[in-house]
């Protein structure tokens, strides 16, 4: 009975016990991944840009821009609200007011005027990370969220 209650207490303290992570990030030249969480859902708002200051569209798509055949660009959900990009973000991101699926009907982009009045939101992250490499992930998703249900990310990337 004893050996049962010693057996029982391993097993019992072995499943509450938080998986290891051990993921050393790769920032050698490469594709970059950033993963980020946003004050509110803009995962189908496209985003541009800014400038240091926020003064100015620095970069923006072309219409055209915006998917492959019929896939959308959009972040790749990841585990507690966190998002990979596929555009190519970065710490001065804003997102404007059109989606995707109307941005990706425009003949051409509109004038930048136009594009700074369809800012939501100049300040729209509460977090970002450059994760490293894209390349030396075997499985990017898994592998990230995996650093995330650990709680991992700030310690494990470059905080932007």
């Amino acid at each position: 009975m004893r050996n049962i209650f010693i057996i029982l207490s391993l097993i019992i303290c072995a499943c509450g016990t938080k998986k290891q992570v051990s993921f050393k990030p790769d920032y050698s030249p490469g594709p970059t991944a950033i993963v980020y969480k946003t004050k509110a859902n803009y995962n189908k708002q496209v985003p541009v840009i800014l400038s240091d200051d926020k003064s100015e569209i620095i970069s923006y798509p072309h219409p055209n821009d915006l998917k492959t055949g019929n896939d959308f660009h959009y972040p790749t959900l990841l585990e507690n609200g966190y998002l990979l990009d596929n555009k190519g973000i970065d710490k001065n991101v804003a997102f404007l007011k059109y989606t995707y699926e109307e941005y990706s009907k425009l003949p051409e982009a509109p004038s930048l005027k136009i594009l700074m009045e369809a800012i939501i939101n100049k300040e729209p992250l509460l977090e970002i990370y450059n994760v490293g490499n894209k390349k030396s992930f075997t499985n990017i998703e898994s592998q990230l969220n995996d650093v995330i249900k650990n709680k991992k990310l700030k310690q494990t990337f470059k905080k932007l």
